[in-house]
């Protein structure tokens, strides 16, 4: 029978490998992504919405995200959002529509955006030891109110240390996949 505590510290760390992978999702690596605007906020309507609330948007080609405004009067806030959003890729209104072109990616790029990974796997990494430190100071607290054994506090702790070194490599894994990903030409 797992121990609270573990199957709590467990659901959070699969929580931040999800953060981290969503993160790296949003790097692009020339190919052109949905994900990589969807989350862009527009002013519309008097208020602030995500992308996605308000227009579809597609991929009608690997260099090319094509926005299509549900309401044609919101063209030009998603053109000035999606340039304050600065994703390096400068809209282009085309009657109706609003399409991003994706250049060919340069050697100086593609390393940017490797370093852009490590610094999110190693934000996913620091995720996961803060859940693990929680866990075994809650450890070490019921053990000091007389709740928990030192028998079962010891192996409770292995536990947490086991599922954070599977996350710590889950992590890594993704972030060797995307480095790989990113340096194909």
């Amino acid at each position: 029978m797992s121990h609270p505590i573990l199957s709590d510290s467990q659901v959070r760390m699969k929580k931040a490998i999800d953060h981290a992978l969503h993160e790296f999702s949003t790097i692009h690596t020339g190919k052109a992504s949905p994900v990589m605007v969807e989350s862009v906020m527009v002013e519309a309507y008097g208020s602030m919405m995500p992308l996605k609330g308000c227009a579809a948007i597609s991929t009608p080609d690997p260099r090319l995200i094509q926005i299509q405004p549900w309401d044609k009067s919101l063209l030009r806030p998603i053109e000035k959002a999606l340039q304050l959003a600065n994703i390096g890729i400068n809209p282009i209104v085309d009657g109706s529509l609003i399409r991003l072109p994706f250049p060919e990616l340069s050697r100086e790029r593609r390393q940017e955006y490797v370093k852009t990974a490590h610094r999110l796997a190693e934000e996913g990494r620091v995720a996961i030891r803060h859940i693990r430190r929680d866990a075994m100071e809650a450890a070490k607290k019921l053990k000091k109110d007389g709740k928990l054994s030192e028998d079962d506090e010891k192996r409770l702790e292995k536990d947490v240390q086991n599922a954070t070194d599977k996350a710590i490599k889950d992590v890594d894994t993704a972030l060797a996949n995307k480095e790989k990903e990113l340096m194909t030409v």
